[in-house]
């Protein structure tokens, strides 16, 4: 058998260390890149050396002994090495104006889109597009229903927002009265201040003097809805909101009880004032040793209501709708309201005839008179201060049993619910009522105070709504009602906030302040701009036209008492 032959490779020795002596004839011109045993393996063809720029794994692949320029390729003509990557910048305009041209070019399709939509709505186009069918109409309403829900939902408050934020910034509102240089400030009280004081535990107020006739509630009007609306009607009725010191019964009262006198709508004020926006001012009258007399300015408009007074965005002094005009409308609509929902014929009498009534003996038009009931009561608010106050009823509600409870007959009003982020009654008061009554918390919140304190006040059982709105939004001359709501004043109070206790601190506080001060005439305002009360002392001969009347009209009452 013939072995396997075994032929030693050429071995060259070198004396001087390890490795070969001289390159092998084959590799002579062939580059040579030291490594060592330990490099790891990664990427084939890594020309950059930037592969791995997590810093985890940056130098995970480099070899221990660098990297040569063994590999690297020079031109003949350029020495420099060549770059496969290229690191600059790109510049911003460049970027801008991509995006310019992509917006640009955005627009134009939609623009063709809207174009062709519009075509194929009206039957085709000269293209000879087919019309929508059934299915896509239906979407393209939709649609279109959609962006007009948004429209109204965001258009006005979100894109229009800061333009309406700084003419509101801009805009700065009058004082209820022409502040004199010879004025003097006394004391200035901040709202937050006053919305701290509390005056609990107040005991029940006593009856002086009832006076004045009532008309029953028809209950017929609880049913009216948007579906079932009736048509506001207009009456011819003399209201009286005659002034503290002008009321005879009071100026009786004030020599036997009592040292300190308002009526019900000036106490709401004070009570209420925390809430208001707008000015408003009061005559604070220091009679005698004791005495105070709480008046209204007879060229005032304190007896107006205010529309939209706590809202975001109130009505501002432009169009038909200005503060004033819708301000009339709801002293209008209130009156009306009042006592259309009133069963005529059906009295109920107090003790005493309308203690106003002589105006009208003389013209012989005495039946002309409102339905009101006055209550004169006594409240005692400690440190020998008593208040003696003037309280109405608007009409008398009879039980199925023949019991008659005392309201108060108010009416809140829908002027434009595209304005002051209102509400469209006419969709939501039947399905959605608590939305509609909070918007209006929102909006109207100071006048429903006032109204439910007059309310506690007179100790009404009850406390009757309507929601009456104009029949055209563009007309202030026609409305309709709505619909109706019952409240009990001491609930409405809690559910709007009004904290009892707290508005008569507010009352004591004022009435403290004004019973220090010396024998005089004082004013009570309210800045138009500021949460702020401030007390002036008005010199002698302000306001002496009211005076003279006051003057006038007592002895006018005097020679009819005689008679």
């Amino acid at each position: 058998a013939r072995m396997a032959q075994f032929i030693p490779p050429t071995i060259q020795d070198n004396p001087d260390g390890w490795g070969p002596r001289s390159v092998p004839e084959k590799f002579k011109d062939m580059p040579f890149q030291p490594f060592s045993k330990g490099d790891r393996l990664g990427k084939v063809s890594d020309w950059s050396g930037n592969t791995y720029q997590d810093h985890r794994y940056k130098n995970k692949y480099n070899s221990q002994f660098g990297y040569g320029n063994q590999y690297s390729y020079y031109h003949d003509e350029d020495e420099s090495s060549f770059r496969l990557v290229d690191n600059t910048k790109v510049r911003a305009t460049l970027i801008w104006n991509t995006y310019q041209r992509s917006r640009f070019r955005f627009n134009q399709l939609r623009q063709r889109q809207m174009q062709q939509r519009q075509q194929r709505e009206a039957g085709g186009n000269a293209s000879n597009q087919k019309p929508f069918t059934k299915l896509e109409k239906r979407k393209e309403r939709e649609r279109q229903r959609m962006q007009r829900n948004m429209q109204k939902q965001y258009g006005q408050s979100r894109f229009r927002w800061k333009e309406r934020q700084m003419q509101n910034q801009q805009k700065r509102r009058d004082a209820s009265v022409t502040v004199a240089e010879t004025w003097e400030v006394l004391e200035e009280m901040d709202f937050n201040r006053l919305s701290k004081l509390k005056l609990p535990d107040i005991a029940d107020p006593v009856d002086l003097y009832k006076c004045g006739e009532l008309l029953s509630y028809d209950r017929t009007y609880d049913r009216v809805s948007v579906k079932a609306e009736k048509p506001l009607k207009r009456f011819n009725k003399e209201f009286h909101k005659v002034t503290t010191t002008d009321d005879p019964i009071i100026r009786k009262l004030a020599k036997s009880s009592g040292n300190v006198f308002a009526t019900d709508t000036i106490l709401a004020t004070l009570m209420c004032c925390t809430r208001s926006q707008y000015s408003w001012d009061i005559i604070a009258q220091r009679v005698g040793k004791n005495k105070l007399f709480f008046d209204k300015r007879d060229d005032s408009n304190f007896d107006l209501l205010t529309v939209s007074e706590t809202a975001n965005e109130p009505p501002q002094d432009e169009g038909m709708n200005t503060p004033h005009n819708l301000a009339m409308e709801a002293t209008y609509i209130n009156h009306n309201f009042s006592q259309q929902v009133l069963k005529q014929g059906d009295k109920h009498k107090f003790e005493q005839s309308n203690p106003f009534s002589f105006f009208f003996h003389c013209a012989g038009d005495n039946g002309n008179i409102a339905s009101v009931g006055y209550r004169y009561r006594k409240w005692s608010l400690g440190n020998n201060i008593e208040l003696v106050s003037r309280t109405e009823h608007d009409a008398v509600l009879s039980s199925s049993s023949g019991e008659l409870s005392y309201i108060n007959v108010k009416a809140l009003n829908e002027w434009d619910y595209r304005c002051c982020n209102g509400v469209e009654w006419r969709r939501k008061l039947d399905s959605q009522r608590g939305s509609v009554l909070a918007t209006e918390l929102k909006n109207n919140s100071s006048k429903l105070a006032k109204w439910t304190m007059c309310a506690l006040l007179a100790g009404s059982e009850y406390l009757k709504m309507g929601y009456v709105s104009r029949y055209n939004i563009q007309d202030s001359s026609k409305h309709v009602l709505i619909g109706t709501q019952q409240f009990i004043p001491k609930e409405f109070a809690s559910q709007i906030n009004l904290s009892v206790a707290n508005a008569w601190g507010i009352l004591r506080c004022i009435i403290d302040l004004c019973m220090k001060q010396k024998e005089g005439k004082y004013l009570i305002l309210k800045d138009p701009n500021k949460p702020v009360i401030r007390l002036y002392l008005l010199p002698e001969g302000t306001f002496s036209s009211d005076e003279e009347d006051e003057d006038d009209n007592s002895s006018e009452e005097e020679s009819t008492d005689e008679d």
